[in-house]
């Protein structure tokens, strides 16, 4: 199926995480119409995945709760979620657009009453907890999820399962002969707030990550440590299921690396002080959290942050470039292999579980980018040589949550000059 959008006084904004989400609601509330894709079935990105936002520790409901509310209520917004960009084409003020919207199996009726994931009993990986877990193959992604709607794996369609699925619903709102569908836009600017993704930590071979099962990503420690996630917030080691009291976190793993990512990522040294204090409330003084990195980069405000967690009795720091980790076969403790070169000498020093703090490339991923674009030697977005793209957030740098809401604030602004621009040369 095949469907036409015509209007070139539109702003396409690619991807629904908090930038793309930022630059879409400061567009429309200045009165342009914005058309927001994401990919995936709901909104929030991966900052919708946190436990908590650093430093003050609250929970990202704080800021992602407002931005629904104002999406939801804002009329110039026209969301498309399972939606990614196939081709670009034009130039400034006049770009041609195509989309692949992708079935969700579940329509416009869905009350998310829950009754088809009730029906059902096949599993699969659950992307929200970045596969730690298992989810129904009907499923609401999170709580928070918009739109509030179901999706359909499918894994289940044209299986008993999926008719299940469909008996169950007593609304009607499974439809499980939803097809793939393209559309065509004409948008007079786009942004690509397309977010990043984590480094592959399975590349950094030493680190043995995906062969020691108590090697994990600071994501998925992320995830470990929220309520909602897959242990109910009990750190636990995905070896056993043991507490992992004495946790390692490494950090640069695969940033600042020639072998790996060349740029700093930023946000690593900060999620990596933030995670220690999930350590810390989880078992009090009998945790006990191990930094270690080349530099501690904390910017502006984080200072405070970093010396409040320096002073903590169960943190302690070793200025070191993690050589290699090795697996106790006995207790499948990872042991750290290096030199602290602060007194240089070797250690050899077992800990219950290993955080890699893994660096941040952009995701362009499934984004099908124009020759026009301008890359960064990391891949980031630039812009665009003729003026009408723009990069937004993660997608432009490696940024944290608060300098990605500045970045894509910048970036509409930036879009809404090209629009305004389209309109008076069409006036004239």
């Amino acid at each position: 199926m095949t469907a036409s959008i015509a209007t070139n006084q539109a702003i396409l904004v690619v991807g629904g995480g908090i930038s793309g989400m930022t630059a879409a609601l400061e567009a429309a509330e200045c009165g342009k119409q914005v058309i927001l894709v994401e990919k995936t079935p709901v909104l929030g990105g991966r900052t919708a995945r946190l436990y908590r936002y650093f430093p003050k520790m609250c929970h990202p409901t704080c800021g992602l709760e407002i931005n629904l509310r104002r999406i939801k209520q804002n009329r110039n917004i026209r969301l498309m979620t399972m939606t990614e960009v196939t081709a670009v084409a034009g130039s400034r003020g006049n770009y041609s657009v195509t989309l692949k919207v992708s079935p969700r199996f579940v329509n416009e009726n869905c009350t998310a009453c829950g009754k088809c994931g009730e029906a059902v009993t096949t599993e699969v990986s659950n992307p929200w907890n970045y596969g730690l877990d298992k989810m129904k193959a009907a499923y609401l992604p999170h709580n928070m999820a918009h739109p509030q709607r179901f999706v359909i794996d499918p894994s289940i369609v044209g299986t008993p399962e999926g008719e299940k699925a469909k008996a169950a619903c007593p609304v009607g709102a499974v439809d499980l002969d939803m097809k793939e569908e393209s559309v065509t836009l004409q948008v007079g600017a786009v942004i690509y707030a397309t977010g990043w993704r984590p480094y592959d930590a399975a590349k950094i071979q030493p680190y043995g990550y995906g062969r020691y099962r108590n090697v994990i990503t600071s994501l998925e420690f992320e995830r470990l440590a929220d309520p909602q996630g897959p242990t109910g917030g009990k750190i636990l080691r995905p070896g056993d299921g043991k507490e992992a009291k004495n946790v390692a976190f490494i950090q640069c793993a695969g940033s600042r690396d020639e072998n790996h990512l060349r740029h700093c990522s930023r946000i690593c040294c900060m999620a990596s002080l933030k995670q220690t204090q999930y350590v810390r409330e989880a078992f009090g003084d009998a945790g006990k959290s191990t930094v270690y990195y080349i530099d501690i980069r904390a910017i502006d405000r984080f200072e405070d942050f970093y010396q409040m967690v320096q002073k903590d009795a169960t943190v302690s720091f070793v200025k070191s470039k993690v050589a290699k980790i090795v697996e106790n076969a006995e207790n499948g403790n990872p042991v750290l292999h290096g030199v602290d070169t602060e007194g240089y000498h070797r250690y050899a020093v077992e800990h219950d579980l290993v955080v890699l703090a893994v660096g941040m490339e952009p995701e362009i991923t499934g984004v099908k980018l124009p020759d026009d674009v301008i890359l960064d030697s990391s891949n980031f977005i630039e812009g665009s040589k003729d003026g009408g793209m723009f990069g937004a957030g993660a997608a432009s740098s490696p940024l944290d949550v608060n300098r990605a809401v500045q970045s894509a604030t910048a970036a509409s602004l930036h879009a809404i000059q090209v629009i305004r621009k389209t309109a008076s040369t069409e006036a004239a």
